[in-house]
């Protein structure tokens, strides 16, 4: 079906902006294919470094440029759940490549944190940036140009884009992407939501809490919930860098085994040396990354892929906006309800028909453009599938399910949960911010309440504590920002406000910091820019000044007259605690050159 034509509009905008920046960067990218096959150039002293520790067969084929070579960036460390099961893919990925006739050599490793461990933490303040170090570390692995075609093992929250603007700045050669999967389903997120709440309030202590938690995240794979993470699997698999079906497969299993060695045979074959030659560069366009603003929306995706989507687009020479994230939310409806906007988990998701039956739904409704390039091949009616082994366990695929298997988690494209993708924008007189509301019920889209200011989440909760925010308030916590302190996550602030929402108050959050994808029933304006630290209007708030958060209409507001507002000196706050400690010194030169939120709080843009 083609494409709905306010897909296609909001498409063409994006092309036309993107022109300059799009035509210089494929003009680089053709540039590189030109060469051919890479090993080529290198001489005979370089080539000898780059297989020194290889087999006799290996050199062998490595010597001449009619064998690939595939090279493999990893993420892998043993401590983070999500990332444990890579430990064992570069064996797998090697024998593939060898049943394949190509060659595999590990190419580097990239840094992978865990934003779960470190929130509330120090170490938090390095979570943003970590994207773009990823890239780099990638790019270091890249750069010895001993490669035809690089397979990604990474998953999760900046992982996944730090390894997509690698790809995509290494636009010639082919990229594919092997996801780990999903942990087997624990405790329920919404009972170990509940236990955070019931801990927050003093009626629970922390070993219940911790049992809960262990309960929760208890075995290899990401995490359960719809967070960054898993929001990442579905970008990847719904913008054709994944095999279709992959994505939420359990680790350890037969099928998630057959699924890594078939995208590495699979990465070989879209080489320059064979027939579907695919470069990254070229295969990821202007329709790809509108797909993957697409499948946020209707499954209620992390809001970090604002950040994130922007600064992967821009990485392949494409200018894309939350004006446009904006837009694509109001008409694509939400199809999935997995936590924090429902009940279920991932592998409920899947269960219920996953992503074929997603992308089905959407490209039904034209909702999504078909007519892409993928490392599948051409077109995304081929994700429409299931993935099974067959007898002599191989990969076979079948087409997916007509009807949701689960309708509470996976709705029909003609019956939606709601009608719009619940990610906006807001403007007004603090500049620009987004908001996820799939979660938030629909009579707290509207929040007008006096603000109460403050610098540091410990600020909040020890206010909490001592009984001082039982009344309709906003919170606003800024100084959290990119330049700030490196924008962390600010979960630490969802258990209490939720608790105070639970008893009646209007409560709501206003911040130039982030909250991610697990956002959940409290409304929450994040990623206010410009932020304090760069002269934000947030800067100016003052404790008792009206705010009005409006949802519906995408406003947002400090209700002070203009003229006030500028003539109050903004707020400064001693950020040197933020300096030093937990490596964050380490990264001052990225705090003092981050781009902008609306424009991925990046040092590349």
């Amino acid at each position: 079906m083609a494409a709905h034509s306010q897909i296609e509009a909001i498409t063409a905008r994006i092309v036309e902006r993107s022109k300059p920046r799009r035509e210089a960067y494929l003009d680089r990218v053709r540039s590189a294919i030109s060469r051919g096959p890479h090993r080529a150039v290198l001489s005979c002293g370089n080539l000898a470094h780059g297989f020194a520790a290889c087999s006799p067969s290996d050199k062998r084929d490595l010597a001449g440029d009619v064998v690939p070579n595939l090279g493999i960036i990893t993420a892998y460390n043993d401590m983070l759940s999500a990332h444990q099961p890579y430990e064992t893919f570069p064996a797998i990925i090697r024998e593939a490549a060898k049943e394949a006739g190509g060659v595999a050599q590990v190419a580097g490793g990239v840094p992978a944190m865990c934003d779960g461990v470190t929130q509330g933490q120090p170490g938090m303040e390095l979570s943003l940036f970590s994207r773009d170090a990823i890239a780099m570390a990638a790019g270091i692995g890249l750069s010895h140009n001993m490669f035809d075609a690089v397979v990604f093992l990474g998953i999760c929250d900046k992982i996944v884009p730090g390894l997509a603007i690698a790809a995509l700045t290494f636009g010639h050669l082919p990229a594919v992407f092997i996801p780990a999967g999903p942990m087997t389903s624990g405790l329920p997120n919404d009972e170990k939501s509940r236990i955070r709440q019931l801990y927050a309030e003093g009626k629970v202590g922390r070993a219940e809490l911790l049992e809960a938690e262990s309960k929760s995240y208890h075995g290899p794979g990401t995490c359960t919930f719809y967070g960054t993470a898993n929001s990442n699997q579905m970008l990847m698999e719904i913008m054709g860098f994944h095999m279709p079906g992959a994505s939420f497969v359990n680790p350890g299993t037969p099928l998630r085994e057959a699924l890594t060695k078939e995208a590495a045979k699979r990465a070989l074959a879209i080489t320059a040396l064979g027939n579907e030659f695919t470069p990254a560069g070229e295969m990821i366009d202007e329709r790809s990354i509108v797909n993957g603003v697409v499948g946020l929306h209707a499954t209620g995706g992390s809001t970090n892929h604002t950040l994130h989507l922007v600064s992967m687009a821009r990485a392949a020479g494409i200018h894309l906006t939350w004006q446009d994230i904006s837009e694509l939310s109001d008409i694509v409806p939400l199809l999935a309800r997995v936590y924090p906007n429902g009940l279920a988990d991932v592998n409920h998701f899947h269960a219920a028909g996953g992503m074929g039956f997603l992308i089905r739904q959407l490209l039904k409704a034209g909702l999504l453009h078909d007519d892409v390039r993928t490392v599948y091949g051409h077109g995304l009616d081929a994700y429409t599938v299931e993935a099974r082994l067959d007898t002599a366990g191989g990969i076979v695929r079948q087409p997916s399910p007509e009807e949701s298997g689960d309708p509470k988690v996976l709705a029909r494209i003609e019956a939606p949960f709601q009608s719009n993708g619940g990610l906006k924008m807001l403007t007004g007189n603090l500049g620009k911010a987004v908001i996820k509301i799939s979660a938030v019920k629909p009579e707290r889209h509207v929040i007008e309440a006096p603000a109460i200011v403050f610098h540091d989440q410990q600020e909040l909760q020890d206010a909490f504590k001592r009984g001082d925010l039982n009344r309709d308030f906003v919170a606003v916590m800024r100084f959290q920002g990119p330049k700030a302190n490196g924008m962390p996550e600010l979960h630490r602030l969802t258990p209490p406000l939720g608790v105070l929402q639970d008893r009646g108050y209007k409560v709501a959050l206003v911040t130039d910091g982030r909250m991610s994808g697990a956002s959940g029933k409290v409304p929450a304006a994040i990623h206010v820019t410009p932020e304090a630290s760069d002269g934000g209007a947030i800067a100016r708030i003052m404790d008792g000044d009206m705010i009005r958060l409006d949802a519906a209409k995408g406003t947002l507001e400090v209700l002070v007259h203009a003229a006030e507002l500028a003539a109050r000196t903004p707020a400064t706050a001693d950020l040197m605690q933020n300096e030093f400690g937990m490596g964050r010194e380490l990264f001052a030169i990225f705090r003092q050159n981050a781009g902008t939120a609306d424009n991925g709080a990046s040092v590349f843009a």
